[in-house]
């Protein structure tokens, strides 16, 4: 493949072949503009140059790549359903990549912070780039139970990184802040499996056990080389603002910010998904827990990021409407995110596409979360 730089290509320009970042992480298709706002996102990220078989034109020409087309997620003609399976594919990607730091922090191989941060800064872009649709695919990352760990370090590391977006983190930070995420659990990896797996009552001796996995995570990543800001996130994920967490009981001044907005992530994921110990239960119930903040437990800014970045009915989640119609919600609604925009079963547009539309007070409601055995119906 041919490189080029990215701040020399011409806005609004078309390649006659897909452009990628690497070997595998595309960029624009043939069909796709290389706008001005895509370079200069890829300038923020610090990527200097793309590659690329083709090379860019005034005007779309038809580009050859027809046979790379189910595999590019950012083409604007791509059908909803092929984006969800994009989005698929990404988090079986990430969860495979966490399952292999994992592994190597297991078998005590070297991990390199620069590399790990290199990784994530492409994740982020894809996280950055289709978020809507890896919200609507998190809840089937949980299918394998001995997998949990895993699922909720990749499902964690999702909502935290679109917390940060929310929160208009510079770049350098994003990184970090993902890097944080996909180690924040690294010191349960240094526990028996059996008592984090365990489906029965943890013994007292267990669950001091338990306690010391956020110690023994930031010791690791402290011999690893990593900064005290990705450190310490692993110390503090279980610390809580009114001091009631664990394992130094600190109070929200001297929580890190990586920290904080870890904690909210953490705590959505394990509300609403599968835990060895009891069931799932809808996202909907996990926002509306945080948002209770019983305690004033959580960083209100971090809360209100992922309200404002799921809506208090999360993207994703299955719906009974006012119609009487199912759905489910695909898209936050930014001015209020009590009335997020719903994909409804069995209503078509002209276009022969799923109907969607904004609920609103008067209008379209939602009624209620749907149950497994609802969606399933």
């Amino acid at each position: 493949m041919k490189s080029y730089t990215v701040r020399d290509i011409p806005p609004n320009y078309f390649f006659t072949e897909p452009v990628y970042l690497d070997a595998n992480f595309l960029v624009a298709a043939p069909e796709m503009p290389f706008t001005a706002e895509l370079i200069q996102t890829l300038s923020d990220w610090d990527f200097r140059e793309v590659l690329s078989d083709g090379e860019p034109r005034d005007s779309y020409s038809g580009g050859t790549g027809g046979g790379s087309v189910v595999n590019l997620a950012r083409a604007a003609a791509l059908a909803d359903a092929e984006k969800i399976k994009w989005a698929e594919q990404f988090c079986q990607e990430l969860k495979a990549y966490i399952n292999e730091l994992f592994s190597a922090v297991f078998m005590g191989e070297p991990v390199s912070f620069n590399r790990v941060a290199e990784q994530a800064k492409v994740f982020l872009g894809r996280i950055r780039e289709d978020q809507r649709y890896l919200l609507r695919v998190l809840k089937n990352m949980e299918n394998v139970k001995e997998d949990y760990l895993i699922a909720h370090t990749a499902k964690s590391t999702i909502i935290a990184v679109i917390i940060g977006l929310y929160l208009k983190l510079p770049p350098h930070r994003l990184i970090e802040l993902g890097v944080a995420a996909l180690f924040h659990e690294i010191g349960m990896i240094k526990l028996p499996a059996k008592i984090y797996l365990n489906s029965r009552t943890l013994s007292p001796e267990e669950r001091t056990m338990i306690y010391k996995h956020p110690a023994l995570g930031y010791n690791t990543l402290k011999e690893y080389g990593f900064p005290l800001a990705v450190s310490l996130a692993a110390l503090e994920h279980h610390e809580r603002e009114n001091g009631a967490g664990y394992p130094r009981r600190l109070t929200s001044d001297k929580i890190s910010l990586y920290s904080k907005i870890i904690a909210v992530a953490c705590s959505y994921d394990a509300i609403s998904s599968y835990r060895p110990h009891r069931e799932a239960r809808d996202e909907y119930t996990g926002i509306v827990e945080l948002l209770k903040n019983e305690g004033k437990q959580y960083d209100d800014a971090a809360i209100r990021a992922l309200v404002y970045s799921l809506s208090i009915y999360p993207i994703g989640l299955y719906v009974l409407l006012s119609s009487g119609k199912k759905g489910q919600v695909v898209d936050v609604n930014p001015e209020n995110p009590r009335f997020p925009i719903v994909q409804i079963f069995g209503e078509l547009n002209p276009d022969g596409k799923t109907r969607t539309q904004e609920t609103s007070l008067d209008g379209l409601r939602i009624l209620r979360p749907l149950t497994r055995e609802e969606i399933g119906d």
